[in-house]
């Protein structure tokens, strides 16, 4: 094993199954890049939307709605940008769009359009959206993972 360090994706390759994250085409394949680089891209892009949310919530609690919006908002489409390095753009976008999911991706992208509003016309609702944008977006993340939707009604108790 090469001595690159402990994250090191091109030793796991071998091991790594090739799934629906790898078949198809990437939104990046224009730059021919490797499926470990195409990883590096994915998890950098999750780093720089969790630190751009991140930095974009303490502006909210400094009182800055206006950059709390524009940060908050442009991290949460950072970190999905990065899916584009896995499966591309196209696929992310049906796959979103599929009935299982319809309803937690409209209400993940209302949501995100609620936070500018909240920010900019309403002045105080920002916090109601970026909670609502939570649960859509862990809605919509579990819908991913088998019976994980039907686990979490079931221990709320609401199955």
């Amino acid at each position: 094993m090469s001595s690159k360090g402990w994250f090191n994706l091109e030793a796991a390759g071998g091991m790594m199954p090739e799934t629906q994250f790898f078949e198809g085409d990437s939104a990046f394949k224009f730059l021919g890049l490797t499926r470990t680089q195409r990883l590096y891209g994915f998890i950098g892009c999750l780093v720089i939307g969790f630190v751009l949310s991140i930095l974009g919530s303490i502006l909210l609690f400094l009182g800055q709605l206006g950059s709390f919006a524009v940060l908050y908002t442009i991290g949460v489409l950072v970190s999905l940008a990065g899916t584009g390095f896995l499966i591309g753009f196209a696929t992310q976008i049906k796959l979103m769009f599929k009935p299982v999911r319809l309803v937690a991706t409209i209400v993940f992208l209302g949501s995100i359009a609620l936070v500018f509003v909240g920010a900019f016309v309403l002045g105080n609702e920002v916090g109601l959206f970026v909670i609502i944008e939570y649960l859509a977006y862990t809605w919509y993340s579990l819908s991913y993972i088998p019976y994980a939707r039907s686990a979490v009604l079931k221990l709320v108790g609401l199955d």
